[in-house]
């Protein structure tokens, strides 16, 4: 089992919206895909409630079967789709996967 999280800054205004709807936007769209990519076991999506300058605004946990099914993940279509998206809503990103 893989862990794939992954955190993001959002621009204060992208894509004709603020900073709030794209959070959600970017939650909708990522949680969309819970049960439509194999070895995808588990897609959640927080949006940071406390305005702080150190805190990220979107988080995502996901769960995935092996690293070949992140890899599969991160290259299906259905992801790669949203993919434009979000980088062009996001200031920053950082991540980290891990194996249990």
């Amino acid at each position: 089992m893989v862990k794939h999280i992954v955190f993001w800054k959002l621009k204060e205004e992208a894509h004709g919206n603020d900073k709030a709807k794209n959070a959600l936007l970017i939650k909708e769209k990522l949680e969309d895909l819970n049960g439509k990519i194999d070895g995808l076991v588990k897609v959640e999506v927080g949006i940071n409630f406390l305005d702080s300058a150190a805190n990220y605004d979107v988080a995502l946990y996901s769960e995935v079967a092996s690293k070949e099914a992140l890899d599969a993940y991160q290259n299906h279509p259905l992801h790669q789709a949203i993919l434009p998206f979000v980088k062009e809503a996001v200031n920053s990103r950082v991540a980290v996967d891990y194996e249990i």
